[in-house]
């Protein structure tokens, strides 16, 4: 969980910079590109306890 959320504020830190920065706007990107990735991967842990164990 916690390298979710790291990834989230790298998103987050990312895109601001890029936002701030003239001729930094490839971060901006950068940003939005990781941020779904994020939260993909957040959604895939949280429903992953869900279902049916076999042994």
């Amino acid at each position: 969980m916690a390298l979710i959320l790291v990834l989230i504020l790298v998103a987050i830190v990312l895109g601001l910079v890029g936002v701030a920065a003239h001729g930094l706007l490839y971060l901006l990107f950068i940003g939005i590109v990781v941020l779904p990735i994020a939260l993909a991967l957040g959604g895939t842990r949280l429903r992953g306890g869900s279902g049916r164990r076999t042994r």
